[in-house]
């Protein structure tokens, strides 16, 4: 029987994805042929222990919990704003953990990010070269467009998958202000061409098939006549930290989730998940923590930080002190004089 909430927020791997409910009908896609899903998140490991480890120790919150599975069902993007350091980027391996989605595309956004970034990659100048006579090129002429393209993490999140990809969108804040409205008409579609390949497939004969390697992969896929359609709508997970708004347009097609900073009860439990039961000298930062959070911007990354090297120094009281301050500075520069 399909259950629309099959994110626990447990970190117990399992493959309640494949129990979701239907799209709404408005959210239905029918890209094909069907790809298999990648290996397990877990995989991710071996290339990324950092981002193994925050997928393990992650400690959701009711709130996060039901709006990732409003976003699953609604086949929608789940927009993750918050102030630095409250998991919005370990959200997004947290689920692709526990759901079994593959390991995650990631696509760091800048300033000079555009929407071709996210689809593809095309080096014509390396076709160029290869298409040359000269030394070190055994083969001039040999190779099409699809040799020198390569998808990017949002045109490999929108491949046929039977199963939904994992895509973090990270900092979109950052970006152009054309970015988001240009994002719009792909997520809302769940589709998009590759002019290079559509034009090549008009000039040769039968279905036009090209095999391009997929992002993170050097496995090719094949797409026909140079347009991809997704299947199972990724999990697309964007985050922010509130450095400027997005148009309404943008907005009412996201799932909005706002994490706050947490409280005690869950900051000892996210010091729990990364290092163990706190102790009493443990407590003490953690209350430290919080007196100064209230003064200014400070990130959980900090107290962690702090929790570890004053654990592993074997430092005496004062001294603790002394490098926990040294490690714990305020984010805003304009938070005190000093710019701590």
């Amino acid at each position: 029987m399909a259950h629309w909430s099959v994110y626990t927020g447990r970190n117990e791997p399992h493959d309640g994805i494949d129990e979701l409910p239907a799209p709404p009908p408005w959210r239905a896609f029918d890209g094909g042929p069907a790809l298999p899903a990648p290996a397990d998140a877990d995989d991710e490991a071996a290339v990324s222990p950092d981002r193994a480890h925050r997928a393990r120790t992650y400690v959701a919150t009711p709130e996060s919990v039901q709006l990732v599975n409003a976003a699953l069902c609604l086949r929608r993007p789940l927009l993750v704003t918050g102030p630095p350091g409250t998991g919005k980027s370990s959200l997004a391996y947290a689920v692709a953990r526990e759901l079994r989605l593959g390991p995650v595309l990631r696509w760091n956004i800048t300033s000079r990010s555009t929407l071709a970034d996210g689809l593809y990659q095309y080096d014509p100048l390396s076709r160029l070269y290869a298409a040359r006579p000269g030394p070190g090129n055994d083969h001039p002429g040999s190779g099409g467009v699809a040799d020198h393209l390569r998808l990017g993490p949002l045109g490999t999140a929108l491949l046929p998958y039977d199963r939904p990809r994992a895509l973090l969108v990270d900092e979109i804040d950052k970006s152009d202000l054309d970015l988001p409205n240009d994002l719009l008409n792909v997520l809302e579609e769940g589709q998009y061409e590759i002019p290079e390949l559509v034009r090549a497939a008009r000039h040769s004969a039968g279905e036009g098939g090209a095999e391009v390697l997929a992002d993170g992969t050097d496995t090719p896929v094949t797409l026909t006549r140079g347009r991809v359609r997704c299947r199972a709508f990724p999990f697309v997970v964007l985050t922010s930290n509130g450095e400027r708004e997005f148009p309404p347009a943008f907005l009412r097609r996201c799932v909005r989730l706002k994490l706050r900073r947490p409280d005690r009860d869950r900051l000892t439990d996210i010091v729990r998940a990364h290092l163990g039961t706190p102790d009493g000298e443990a407590e003490a930062l953690i209350t430290r923590f919080l007196e100064r959070a209230g003064g200014g911007e400070l990130a959980t990354d900090q107290l962690l930080n702090a929790l570890y090297l004053t654990g592993v120094a074997g430092l005496d009281a004062d001294s603790r002190d002394e490098l926990a301050e040294q490690l714990m500075p305020y984010l805003s520069a304009t938070a005190d004089g000093d710019g701590f």
